[in-house]
């Protein structure tokens, strides 16, 4: 009886982590919609090996920081619970795997290649499994610190801040110290080039497999079949369809503003998913995909800062809402199953955009100053594809 259960938790888990691991196609896909076609392979090529290095990163040093186990034992020890071990580092490895994926987009067209490959393996083995290892393992008495003064720990379930806020916040402080691309500013800040997705068809392929795929991320974050609710995924479905809404309203009718829109509801209620009510769910999507359209217009036009996906209006900025907004409406008194501090939730929140910002500009700030992180404006005016690996996507026989 007992290994059918640990089985039965193995599967359930190792389904959670291939849909998650498909979530990188999605991520793929999304970057190759979204930039120039000179881009295309570039993005493609970051996002696979991104995913490898995460991987190394991950088992030999990452995990072991965030919850203290490796695998270096025997095949035997590893193989106890049916394995049960494996299968979630698996899962949780796809978790910080999208810290990298994450970034790629908002760095795109003018990132060198193997400098965004060794950040990539710092970052996940160092600066993400600092803060997950914070709040999903309790490590150095965080949680505990924060139940003790708030009365509720943080609570996130699915990683709206330890994933998403995380990758956000981390991409702005590459963002900012690679600069904009040539010719997107002019000298005294005026856009001149808004450079419109490539690829509508790439783009909504890639918003699709990340919606599909976030219902692992999100359902199968309960990690064992005891604990799986279909509340997360009802909630999860209506955050995503809020998202696409407010998108459509407020983005009239943009197509990539549209396609963006679940994918903000979807960040938004991963930290809540399992305490919301479904309607709280839906406001939540629904703030969260007019943010996102708000707050990228204002990042473009306003603040130049030349986010080529806009990852830190999706992932950062509607991170931190979905950290702020699991201590509003999963209150008892709006709906929601209780057990949540809003302050709880907002200290949490702080403490992962510091984290994540002051990581990410130690990381590449000392890239930048050593090997260079960005292509010289020629490579940069070839485009990434030709400039790096030699081709194009569509060469012409």
């Amino acid at each position: 009886m007992e290994v059918a259960h640990s089985g039965n938790d193995v599967l359930f888990i190792l389904i959670g982590a291939v849909m998650v691991l498909a979530m990188h196609a999605g991520f793929a896909f999304l970057e190759v919609g979204t930039v120039r076609e000179k881009n295309q392979v570039n993005a493609l090529m970051k996002i696979i090996t991104d995913f490898a290095v995460s991987t190394i990163a991950y088992f030999f040093i990452g995990y072991s920081i965030a919850y203290g186990i490796d695998f270096l034992g025997t095949a035997s020890t590893l193989t106890e619970k049916n394995g049960y071990e494996l299968v979630k580092f698996f899962f949780l490895m796809t978790f910080a795997a999208a810290i990298p994926a994450i970034i790629s987009g908002g760095i795109a067209e003018r990132a060198k290649f193997y400098p965004q490959l060794f950040a990539s393996f710092c970052l996940v083995a160092l600066i993400y499994p600092l803060f997950e290892g914070m709040i999903w393992n309790g490590n150095f008495g965080v949680q505990d610190w924060i139940a003790k003064t708030f009365d509720a720990s943080f609570h996130d379930f699915a990683g709206s801040i330890v994933v998403h806020a995380v990758g956000g916040w981390v991409a702005l402080a590459a963002v900012l110290l690679l600069g904009a691309r040539h010719g997107r500013y002019s000298a005294d800040g005026k856009v001149i080039s808004a450079h419109p997705p490539s690829s509508i068809p790439f783009l909504s392929l890639g918003a699709w497999v990340l919606s599909v795929g976030w219902f692992g991320f999100n359902v199968m974050s309960a990690q064992t079949i005891d604990a799986v609710s279909g509340l997360v995924a009802v909630n999860s479905l209506m955050a995503m369809v809020g998202g696409i809404l407010a998108s459509l309203m407020v983005g009239r009718n943009d197509p990539g503003f549209v396609h963006n829109g679940p994918l903000a509801g979807l960040v938004a209620v991963c930290a809540g998913s399992d305490i919301m009510h479904p309607i709280g769910a839906l406001v939540t999507g629904f703030i969260a995909g007019a943010l996102f359209v708000i707050t990228f217009t204002l990042t473009q036009n306003r603040f130049k800062i030349d986010d080529v996906l806009g990852v830190w209006p999706l992932h950062g900025l509607c991170g931190v809402w979905g950290g702020l907004a699991a201590g509003i409406f999963g209150m008892t008194s709006l709906g929601g199953l209780g057990g949540v501090s809003f302050m709880a939730q907002f200290v949490g929140t702080v403490l992962g955009v510091l984290i994540a910002f002051v990581g990410g500009l130690i990381i590449y700030g000392i890239l930048k100053v050593s090997v260079g992180i960005r292509l010289t404006q020629e490579e940069e005016y070839n485009g990434a594809d030709l400039s790096i690996h030699k081709i194009s996507a569509t060469p012409k026989v």
